[in-house]
């Protein structure tokens, strides 16, 4: 009887803290957003811009959980924006929010399969969604742009970033010390 009063009474202290790292850890991932996509951009032209921006949102869904990579895409867009001095685009906003929830999603559908192909699925879906078709069709409305042009052009942009954002996280997930710390916080 004793032993479950005491695993009872730590269990709220067990959630409360790993709900502040989660937080902490989606504040982080937020922020590089922020850094990557507003600050480290390379632009090209008035719409499109090479840019890592989404590599944390990713990450975010990857390890935290659909709904938090959801939050994450979400809070990185609309603060981005502010702190930039861009427009709110909802449209946009809401491709930011569907890569990080498609990037948790996919990454716990695909759980059976190699790391590899684990990630390339979560990164290529994610992107096919967020960037690739919601972000696009929000860019087009708001330059009143032909949709399909800008796809093109975006396509092809993502294919790029894609794929090098696909090898950084597959080694960062892989990666020994981040493996533990993940176990560590049992996320």
């Amino acid at each position: 009887m004793k032993k479950e009063n005491s695993s009872a009474s730590k269990t709220p202290w067990r959630l409360l803290r790993g709900g502040i790292r989660m937080l902490t850890i989606a504040a982080l991932m937020a922020a590089l957003s922020i850094i990557c996509g507003k600050y480290l951009a390379i632009p090209v032209g008035t719409v499109l811009r090479f840019s890592f921006e989404n590599l944390p949102l990713l990450f975010s869904g990857m390890i935290l959980g659909p709904v938090a990579g959801l939050l994450t895409g979400a809070v990185a867009d609309i603060v981005g924006c502010l702190m930039v001095g861009y427009t709110i685009n909802p449209i946009v906003t809401l491709g930011a929010a569907s890569i990080g929830l498609l990037g948790g999603i996919l990454y716990r559908v695909c759980r059976s399969l190699p790391p590899l192909w684990r990630t390339v699925i979560t990164v290529l879906g994610a992107h096919l969604v967020g960037s690739v078709l919601i972000k696009t069709w929000g860019l087009s409305a708001f330059y009143d742009m032909p949709f399909y042009l800008l796809l093109l052009w975006r396509t092809l942009n993502y294919l790029i970033v894609g794929a090098l954002e696909c090898v950084a996280l597959y080694y960062i997930t892989r990666h020994k010390a981040i493996q533990r710390q993940l176990e560590r916080m049992q996320l």
